[in-house]
């Protein structure tokens, strides 16, 4: 697939970024997310402390530098931005209040900032704005009371998508429903609910952009995701039977919600694909994302890359495939403790697997690691990555399929 290129920003503009880019960038949050952004900021010479709730956190445990602190600490928060030039994200929980602050005060850059990450942090001001904005988005409702929940669903089918508007994460906070009831409880604790048509997709999309401070941007393939429990599965790299046109459509989507909501850094634009061939959407992620993963070893430039070279205001690297099909397939917690015997038993049956483990500690269906793969067939390469991930988190006396 020929490479997007990036948007033209002025040359002015251009070599004043080069000149001021930052070396030193802070993460808040030490899970796989960081620890995946330390080896390319080693690479890139960037220094990278993380600001941990326990030092045995993914990224905390391999971290050259750790603080040791909550994101919903101001102090905290401050500590480690006194000690970078930029701070950046492992997730989108840190109070936008702090955020404000600190960006007023204008000593340390936040990337992305307040304004812009607001959008993937309440997903009612997130829907407010994108429909605003003219962007293709579900029919959704803001519910403060039970009475706002049945006049929803009297506009459907009886059947709505209730979320909660901030803190859910893989299918965390989100609820299907069918009595106005249904939510009281989630109203109780949030006062107000997004409601949202139950979508009746064909498949789930994923559209990945970077953005630099100055505008520069460049665009990823669109990738097929599939969802297992609610959580990422696995991801094929480009959406197979998706045309060139539709790609230039979806990515100049991603594209322009980055633009207009000043997004700095990696955007995920998670979609919904219908029967017609139209695209809605339905998250943003404002920093490396589940479905960008095989980008570390499908793409010239990986999003963990990419993200730092974003907020550090470098230049942005190419996102042109490795080759023709990339997969990648999380590993979600199974019978195995150890990983270690799996790993070695699957990276002997297949020497071009990649594994990435975490470090984490093994709980059933929890994110502990992913494989990826690249070649040209999209069925081969998922039915090799699921053997693979099988004798990971089973382990290798688990008799596995062919």
């Amino acid at each position: 697939m020929p490479e997007t290129p990036p948007r033209p920003v002025p040359s002015s503009a251009t070599s004043d970024a080069a000149a001021r880019g930052a070396r030193s960038v802070g993460i808040i949050g030490a899970g796989q997310l960081a620890r995946m952004m330390l080896g390319p900021a080693i690479e890139l010479g960037l220094t990278t402390p993380v600001l941990a709730t326990d030092p045995a956190e993914s990224a905390a445990a391999v971290a050259a530098r750790v603080r040791l602190g909550r994101h919903d600490d101001e102090q905290a928060v401050r500590a480690l931005a006194a000690d970078v030039e930029v701070i950046t994200f492992d997730h989108e929980h840190v109070p936008t209040e702090i955020l404000g602050r600190l960006e007023q005060e204008g000593a340390t850059a936040v990337r992305p900032g307040p304004a812009a990450l607001v959008h993937a942090q309440d997903k009612l001001v997130m829907r407010e704005r994108l429909t605003a904005l003219g962007h293709p988005c579900p029919r959704w409702w803001r519910i403060s009371s039970a009475d706002d929940l049945a006049a929803a669903l009297a506009e459907t089918e009886g059947r709505i998508v209730v979320k909660t508007p901030r803190g859910g994460y893989d299918a965390h906070g989100v609820r299907i429903v069918d009595g106005a009831d249904q939510a009281d409880d989630w109203l109780a604790q949030h006062g107000e609910l997004l409601a949202e048509e139950l979508v009746p997709f064909t498949r789930e999309l994923s559209a990945q952009v970077a953005r630099r401070p100055g505008g520069e941007a460049v665009a990823y393939p669109v990738v097929q995701s599939v969802q297992k429990d609610g959580v990422c599965y696995e991801v094929v790299a480009p959406a197979p039977d998706l045309d060139a046109s539709a790609q230039q459509r979806i990515q100049g989507l991603a594209l322009a919600i980055a633009e207009d909501l000043g997004v700095t850094g990696m955007l995920a634009v998670e979609l919904f694909e219908t029967a017609e061939g139209e695209v809605l959407v339905n998250e943003l992620a404002m920093r490396p994302h589940n479905t960008g993963h095989w980008s570390m070893d499908g793409a010239v430039t990986g999003q963990f890359e990419q993200h730092l070279r974003a907020v550090a205001d470098l230049p942005l690297g190419s996102t042109t495939p490795l080759a023709p099909v990339s997969v990648m397939v999380n590993l979600l917690g199974g019978a195995a403790e150890d990983l270690a015997p799996g790993a070695h038993a699957a990276l002997a049956a297949n020497p071009a697997l990649k594994i990435h483990l975490y470090g984490k500690s093994v709980r059933p269906g929890r994110k502990i690691g992913h494989v990826t793969l690249v070649g040209d067939d999209p069925e081969d390469l998922l039915a090799r990555a699921h053997r693979a991930e099988r004798l990971i988190i089973d382990g290798p006396e688990t008799p596995v399929g062919t």
